[in-house]
């Protein structure tokens, strides 16, 4: 069925149906509600490439990744988010178009994306201290949303984050309850706001404790299960070492569990571990009981709700910006248990 045919049946014309199809303001809300629901009954698919031409939109939304940051592309928490952000592209029919590009060409690629009309909006990634980002893309009018925060950013922004300062707040109290008073850090990179964010609530928790933070019980590196046995293995190492740790992601906490088996002790017993994120499609906690205590988020969830969020914006251009700020739960899990005595 076409366009025409679907407008016959309807005692519409063809100019109002696809302006009711495509969210034209000037049509009514009764008249949109009707056309939509005879363009799902007869399985009407209005032609894209028309649309396009008509709107002058590209209905494409652009993830650009720098080379310094390509092993993001294979872990599984941007796994989960392209994920549950395609699952809302697809349900508005908008591509997406990843662009993995040397670090130095990243201004070049928004301003190439802007220029040429390839996207409508981009989702900015690993959002940093005075992230730069945000100044360029309000300079060259693209629309963004991004996933995180840019602390030390005056701009008016639209961001979706988790609350990183309390979840490892609460997962430092958590530990401080069971007695813990030597917890390591093991953090994501600290130029990162994420991790920036994660050190203060940590950070905060001890010292609302009485106990002055340990610089030799924190670590900052990239969240790879290397890294995080690396970590694990230098302060296991220390003469008066930690009983607990808390870890920035279920990967570096792989890593830290096994430096904790490499030393002959038994995690949970002898060391407590928490991470976070480990709500993850391809890299479960566990089955019916998790193995890690962890602050859980829903990383999938994540990429659905900012992706609606940049689609709003693309949609309504003037709006004011939106944030969203979503609480991590504590599960418990076996990795943790009572500090044990010295």
């Amino acid at each position: 069925m076409n366009l025409k045919e679907l407008a016959s049946k309807l005692g519409l014309s063809p100019t109002t149906v696809s302006r009711a199809l495509n969210g034209y303001p000037e049509v009514n809300e009764a008249t949109r509600e009707r056309v939509m629901a005879a363009a799902k009954r007869h399985n009407y698919r209005p032609n894209t490439r028309a649309i396009r031409l008509a709107t002058g939109r590209a209905f494409a939304v652009g993830h650009v990744i720098p080379i310094a940051t390509r092993h993001e592309i294979v872990n599984p928490v941007f796994a989960d988010f392209i994920a549950g952000a395609g699952e809302t592209y697809s349900r508005n029919d908008y591509d997406m178009l990843l662009s993995v590009v040397p670090d130095a060409q990243e201004e070049d690629t928004y301003r190439s994306l802007k220029s040429k009309g390839n996207v409508d909006g981009v989702i900015v990634h690993g959002p940093r201290l005075n992230d730069p980002r945000i100044a360029l893309l309000h300079e060259i009018g693209l629309p963004f949303v991004v996933h995180g925060r840019a602390t030390g950013t005056a701009l008016p922004y639209s961001w979706l984050d988790v609350n990183n300062r309390r979840a490892f707040q609460r997962a430092t109290e958590f530990l401080l309850d069971f007695g813990h008073s030597r917890i390591g850090l093991v953090n994501g990179l600290e130029f990162m706001d994420f991790a920036i964010r994660r050190r203060a609530g940590y950070t905060d928790a001890l010292t609302a404790r009485g106990i002055t933070p340990n610089p030799a019980y924190m670590s900052s590196d990239e969240m790879t299960e290397i890294s995080g046995y690396r970590a694990a293995t230098k302060m296991l190492s220390l003469p008066v070492p930690p009983t607990a740790f808390l870890c920035a992601s279920m990967i570096s906490g792989m890593g830290a569990r096994r430096a904790i088996q490499d030393k002959g002790l038994v995690m949970g017993r002898d060391i407590s571990v928490i991470i976070h994120d480990d709500d993850l499609s391809y890299l479960k906690n566990g089955d019916d009981l998790p193995l890690f205590t962890a602050t859980r988020s829903s990383v999938r969830e994540a990429g659905r709700q900012t992706a609606e969020m940049l689609l709003d914006l693309i949609a309504e251009p003037t709006a004011s910006p939106q944030q969203r700020l979503l609480e991590a739960e504590l599960i418990m899990g076996q990795s943790t248990g009572p500090a044990p005595k010295d």
